[in-house]
């Protein structure tokens, strides 16, 4: 089925289909899923606008992915990179006054629905989990622009380098050379790998920390803790090293957070929670949406992102009975 553009050409409405690749690849391009959104809606209307100039040298999906990343490199020129606190400056100390203010521009988490197309192959599905881990798209943001796209091209997506070099109307020895560079750049920022998404022994070791958790047993969450792990809370500077920093932290501070109540959703290529603190005026209201990363049996990295406005987009209700 086809409609006609303003001009009286036929324009496709197959362009819809590729939405949730395209949010997954703007995602990583950009460090947020508001404005791979954003992004993506971009990319559509220019697509629909300019169909009259699409000459067919490509597939459909190949000319989206072009005006995608002509998009995002528009949306990064001069912008600072996203990042996590960990990336800025050193661990603090476990007390209140290191909170600070909060601070805009923080790398933000990514429902699986809005950026994992639904794929049969098992080993693709692993590939694309782990191209949206959370320390992945972290790293991807310490890369120049160009090279951030080659390496999600060539690497995540698979692409050809002759079709890379095509998209961004380059060489293929410059695409060789960005891709080079990155990897580079890649090799020293991932934090190691990930525990298998969704094994047995991860979702006991996720099904436990929920149990703690909301018992709020700082031992026994302690417990579940590698020696390096490290907590941060966007939009707030602050983050914290070590079981004892993060242990004091929620004796103290964090304290608030006792009887809170923990809802599971896909974020990041794994299991995350909507995290609801206890309100005054009766049930639990929204607070943050909590992504526990883990490796070898551990909790390696816990983020808080204290967003409220991430509720939605999750699918999480606006309070808990």
């Amino acid at each position: 089925m086809t409609v006609t553009t303003a001009t009286g050409t036929a324009a496709p409405t197959g362009l819809e289909e590729h939405r949730v690749e395209l949010t997954g690849y703007c995602y990583r391009m950009l460090g947020s899923i508001f404005d791979a959104e954003d992004a993506v809606q971009e990319t559509l209307l220019r697509a629909w606008r300019g169909w009259d100039g699409f000459t067919g040298r490509s597939s459909v999906r190949t000319w989206l992915y072009r005006i995608a990343t002509n998009v995002c490199l528009d949306l990064l020129r001069g912008r600072g990179r996203r990042a996590l606190p960990m990336d800025l400056g050193p661990a603090s100390p476990p007390v209140a006054s290191s909170l600070g203010s909060p601070e805009p521009g923080w790398l933000e988490p990514a429902p699986d629905a809005a950026v994992l197309p639904g794929r049969d192959d098992p080993a693709e599905v692993a590939v694309a989990r782990e191209s949206v881990r959370l320390a992945f798209v972290a790293a991807l943001q310490r890369l120049p622009p160009r090279q951030r796209a080659v390496l999600i091209l060539r690497d995540v997506l698979r692409w050809r380098a002759d079709e890379v070099a095509e998209l961004l109307d380059g060489s293929v020895a410059a695409v060789n050379s960005a891709l080079q560079r990155a990897r580079a750049t890649m090799a020293g920022s991932d934090d190691g790998p990930a525990a298998p998404a969704l094994d047995a022994e991860h979702r006991a070791l996720l099904d436990r920390y929920v149990e703690v958790f909301q018992r709020y047993d700082v031992d026994a969450l302690v417990a579940l803790l590698r020696e390096d792990a490290v907590q941060s809370m966007p939009p707030f500077r602050l983050w914290l090293r070590g079981p004892a920093d993060i242990a004091a932290w929620m004796r103290g501070p964090g304290a608030e957070c006792r009887g809170s109540r923990l809802v599971p959703v896909a974020a990041n290529g794994d299991t995350a929670f909507g995290h609801y603190r206890i309100d005054p005026a009766g049930g639990h209201r929204p607070f943050s949406i909590q992504l526990v990363e883990t490796a070898a049996g551990r909790i390696t990295r816990l983020t808080t992102f204290l967003d409220t406005g991430l509720f939605p987009r999750f699918g999480l209700p606006d309070r808990l009975p």
